[in-house]
């Protein structure tokens, strides 16, 4: 009986994999180590591209992702896109982070099923609250 009680508690504490999509070096090393000091996230993966994500994600499993729209080659609409189409938007925290947060890809965005759209300049820190929540949430 102590030794199921201790795995659950063992395996609540395990920090929520999250597959971080973006080309800035300075904003992957800034958000890497914000959600890796709360101690219930961690970057387990990184993308600068497209094609990257798609192949991260056929290879791998996440709790969250992060995701960019303008990337140095690609557009993380097409990942959204790829994460949509798989069923994968309803079994995973989705985020879009960006500097472009135009109406239009605030309403696809939407359209895709993803659960928040935050403005980089704005809103940076909004993401690292969400996720918080997020993993607070699944692990209670």
């Amino acid at each position: 009986m102590s030794t199921g009680n201790a795995a659950t508690l063992t395996g609540s504490r395990l920090p929520l994999k999250v597959l971080l999509i973006e080309d800035s070096a300075v904003i992957r090393e800034s958000l890497s180590e914000a959600l890796g000091s709360t101690g219930m996230l961690e970057v387990t993966g990184v993308a600068e591209t497209a094609d990257d994500a798609v192949r991260t994600l056929e290879n791998d499993s996440f709790d969250a992702v992060i995701v960019d729209i303008q990337l140095r080659r690609g557009s993380g609409m097409d990942v959204l896109s790829y994460l949509h189409s798989k069923g994968m938007l309803e079994k995973l925290m989705a985020i879009v982070l960006t500097n472009y947060a135009l109406a239009t890809y605030r309403k696809r965005c939407q359209q895709l099923g993803v659960q928040h759209f935050f403005d980089k300049s704005l809103e940076f820190d909004r993401v690292i609250e969400v996720l918080d929540e997020f993993a607070t949430g699944r692990q209670a």
